[in-house]
């Protein structure tokens, strides 16, 4: 039931929706309190929806600005080919905060993470007056009312810690979160898709400890089962499980996690990221908004809705969008256990506005405003000023 504080007038519903962007259509009401914000969709949003996506810190823990490589080249190698259009697809998204990880390894993983938090800063320091690093608990309380986006820097692999000081040297360059393996194994741990996994290794035990001293948050989302609950027994801070989705809705997946550890992310404090690639959310067809939703109403269930968050683990498009080659190159990087299929993304949320989307979905399904908030970025909000308090 809509209270009277999500009750807005036509003027007023308006004035916040035009979300300060000149590309954002504030059209007028279409039928019955629903509204058409944006000039180039159709789609038309509840008013309850839009003043929750208004009033929210809007946090995608993993969000990436471009799933295409040589997109991502074009921009870091020249900020100014990030153009004002560019941008203000962004702030039209309604996401205030991208944590935009992707996973470095192999030999040079040093080089190559280094090279990327180095791209990063560049690439920010140039648009340092629509996009901002977010790095503490001050700045997850002050990026709504900046005006910017807000970018957090965070590897999805711990590769690059050759031993525990290099944790305090990428600190200082900014990274706030680190996943402890990607996929296959390293030093740390085991990833998902190896085919046996032995655990926390000692040295990956003493990175968590020195990741908890710094206040670098620790994230479990591609590792392999035993060292992901290895990580929940060690560290003494919440860990994160930014992007995955429940095995228990999609059995014998093995990116996905089980209960026993969504229990033990719960007991830890910590936060989970639901994703909607495609074949995390369902096995076969068909595959819908719906059976995204239903992943979040699994941990809800299970450990409280303050433990759930959202980690789309895609750009503002989608992967399914990607030139054809790259598209190739990227299934082709994995093993058959990922389990592609002809698409990848979802219909419905695979567009720029997609949390707009997601939000009805969340009030189809009966959640209350303030739990709403706490799905869209709040709980992700508290749980890093956690973290990151040293």
């Amino acid at each position: 039931m809509k209270t009277n504080r999500n009750l807005l007038t036509r003027r007023e519903l308006l004035k916040r929706a035009a979300f300060a962007s000149a590309g954002t259509l504030a059209a007028p009401m279409i039928n019955c309190g629903r509204f058409r914000l944006f000039a180039n969709s159709a789609t038309a949003y509840s008013a309850r929806a839009i003043e929750l996506m208004k009033r929210a810190t809007v946090i995608d823990m993993l969000g990436v600005f471009a799933v295409s490589p040589s997109k991502t080249v074009k921009w870091l190698s020249n900020p100014d080919n990030f153009t004002p259009a560019d941008i203000q697809r962004f702030k039209d998204s309604g996401i205030n905060i991208f944590h935009i990880a992707v996973g470095t390894g192999g030999r040079e993983a040093y080089l190559s993470t280094l090279k990327f938090i180095a791209s990063w800063n560049g690439f920010l320091s140039s648009h340092d007056e629509h996009l901002m690093r977010v790095d503490s608990a001050a700045d997850l309380e002050r990026v709504n009312n900046s005006g910017k986006i807000g970018v957090l820097l965070g590897v999805q692999n711990s590769e690059h810690f050759q031993n525990v000081d290099d944790v305090n040297f990428f600190h200082g360059l900014g990274q706030r979160v680190s996943q402890l393996t990607y996929n296959t194994r390293n030093l740390i741990g085991n990833g998902a898709t190896e085919r046996r996994d032995g655990g926390l290794s000692d040295f990956g035990v003493s990175i968590v400890v020195r990741m908890n001293k710094v206040g670098m948050a620790v994230d479990v989302s591609h590792c392999g089962d035993l060292t992901t609950l290895d990580a929940f027994e060690v560290s003494k801070k919440p860990v994160l499980i930014t992007h995955s989705n429940c095995r228990t809705l999609v059995p014998g997946h093995p990116r996905l996690k089980t209960d026993e550890a969504i229990k033990k992310m719960a007991a830890s404090g910590g936060v989970m990221g639901i994703t909607g690639v495609r074949m995390f959310v369902k096995s076969d067809e068909p595959t819908t908004v719906e059976h995204v939703l239903d992943h979040f109403n699994h941990v809800v269930r299970l450990v409280g809705v303050e433990h759930v968050g959202v980690g789309s683990d895609m750009d503002l498009d989608g992967y399914d969008d990607m030139p054809p080659e790259e598209n190739k190159r990227l299934r082709a990087g994995y093993k058959g256990s990922y389990a592609f299929r002809e698409k990848i993304d979802i219909e419905g949320l695979d567009h720029p506005q997609r949390m707009f989307d997601l939000t009805e979905g969340l009030i189809r399904r009966k959640y209350s405003d303030p739990d709403i908030e706490l799905i869209l970025g709040g709980n992700f909000k508290r749980v890093l000023a956690q973290v990151w308090s040293v």
